[in-house]
């Protein structure tokens, strides 16, 4: 009888090792991506009110992540999906994705860095990052 509690003891304990690591796992993986923390409403509104638009295709991961920056306030940005636009995007010189011009200046960010694109967009736009 004494070894049947102990083992059940152990198990028990085992168990809630196990838990109390998920729950760990589960609370600091939603913390490795803060920028969809952020609202970005303003900084996309003022990037569409100053003529950017984001060039870019479904497919493309930079794209997605790019957009997955935005979070929520990527409904504010101009985007222009190049697979459905595919003469617009050869008339305007895009050639990667995601590609942002800027009204019609001959400004360009292409591609997508997590620590500079952001940076870039604000610099080029005079939009302040949140």
């Amino acid at each position: 009888m004494n070894n049947m509690k102990d083992t059940l003891k152990q198990i028990l304990i085992l168990v809630g090792f196990f838990l109390v690591v998920f729950v760990l796992i589960f609370v600091f993986a939603g913390k490795g991506n803060t920028n969809t923390d952020k609202n970005y409403d303003t900084f996309a509104q003022c990037l569409t009110d100053k003529g950017a638009v984001m060039y870019g295709a479904e497919w493309c991961a930079h794209c997605k992540e790019q957009k997955e920056t935005f979070g929520a306030s990527f409904k504010h940005i101009k985007y222009v999906e190049c697979p459905d636009n595919t003469k617009l995007c050869l008339d305007k010189g895009i050639d990667g994705y995601p590609t942002w011009l800027f009204g019609t200046s001959t400004k360009k960010v292409e591609g997508f860095d997590k620590n500079t694109t952001m940076q870039e967009l604000s610099d080029a736009t005079g939009c302040v990052l949140p």
